[in-house]
């Protein structure tokens, strides 16, 4: 006899697995830097990467780690330059990285082709080793996390961040040693998080707008926060990095806006405060989550357990994902089913 499926059962179960995925992922260090040696080989003048949803966060982390960590240009690329309009740019000596979960998105396969015909080293991270995007692919990292049910992605996420970190440190020549207990430091994440999600779940539960924000890695945070929000809770969510929040759309700020501002220690999130005194003066409801998160005016605040700054997104969304399926939940819903999501994006 079949058991009933209860709302938001495989995003609760896929959100607790992220400890393990992520301590075995770091487990998988030498693989992922067998990958990182033949880079070396062909070192190149700049990185590009593609991805959509999700993973177009993801991607954005890895920009700034390639920038920062590696010292080298990097961008994100719009697919269809490739695939609608057809443009054959010279790639010779570009890293090119394509981040899908799927690795099924028609757009995301064609343009890491167009890609590795006119030069580049094409590079696929994608928890699908045996899909289209990874044949299309000279290299490929597998992020591991095992099938993902929940139409909105967590795990797969989370995993995809610690991935492209362990890539991007193996490039630069590192042993992960700053990683050595993200999976200790993520179930103390989720752990110490209960009691604040639960109140911020209370607390949000019949607003309609809100905000995100964060800077330097933590900007990727702010996107994919705003997008779980969305997405499971049908939530009119934007997401700013905080030095654009303050050049203009904090005009559109008042008392019936809540404001998630992801702010963990380093350099990011002490260049958030500025930003959250100016909503803050303009009465908006904030909600801190961060490793430094005590240390923000905010009505609201979450700890996540400290690291190194470049690592704080892979902790930081992990509280986000469970506000996201608390708030999904008491508004009615059901996370596992949101209306009009897929799990793969048919774009051209």
């Amino acid at each position: 006899m079949m058991t009933e499926q209860r709302p938001g059962e495989h995003m609760a179960a896929e959100i607790a697995q992220q400890p393990d995925v992520l301590a075995g992922l770091v487990e998988r260090q030498a693989e992922i830097a067998g990958v990182a040696e033949k880079i070396s080989h062909r070192p190149p003048r700049f990185a590009l990467l593609a991805a959509r949803g999700s993973s177009d966060h993801a991607a954005l982390y890895a920009k700034y780690l390639i920038e920062v960590l590696l010292g080298l240009p990097a961008g994100l690329v719009s697919p269809s330059t490739a695939t609608l309009y057809g443009a054959r740019p010279d790639l010779r000596d570009v890293l090119f990285v394509t981040v899908s979960q799927s690795g099924g998105s028609p757009d995301l396969i064609e343009v890491t082709e167009t890609a590795r015909r006119q030069g580049a080293l094409t590079v696929s991270v994608t928890n699908t080793p045996e899909s289209p995007l990874r044949a299309a692919s000279e290299l490929g990292v597998d992020i591991g996390a095992g099938v993902e049910k929940a139409v909105a992605a967590t795990k797969t996420y989370s995993a995809t961040l610690m991935a492209l970190y362990l890539l991007i440190d193996a490039v630069r020549g590192g042993k992960a040693a700053d990683a050595e207990k993200i999976g200790e430091l993520a179930q103390q994440t989720l752990d110490g998080a209960a009691e604040g999600v639960q109140r911020a779940v209370d607390r949000y539960r019949f607003v309609n707008r809100v905000l995100t924000t964060g800077r330097g890695y933590s900007y990727a945070t702010a996107l994919e926060g705003s997008l779980k929000l969305a997405e499971t809770s049908y939530l009119a969510a934007r997401a700013y990095s905080g030095a654009d929040l303050l050049h203009g759309p904090v005009a559109a700020v008042d008392g019936e806006t809540a404001v998630l501002a992801v702010t963990s220690a380093g350099q990011g999130g002490r260049a958030m405060h500025e930003v959250l005194e100016a909503v803050g003066k303009r009465g908006a409801d904030v909600l801190a989550v961060g490793s430094a998160a005590a240390e923000v005016p905010a009505s609201l605040r979450i700890d996540v357990a400290p690291t190194v700054e470049e690592l704080a997104p892979i902790l930081e969304i992990l509280p986000i994902q469970r506000i996201a399926l608390g708030l999904s939940l008491a508004r009615g819903g059901d996370p596992d089913s949101p209306r009009g999501l897929l799990k793969v994006t048919k774009t051209r």
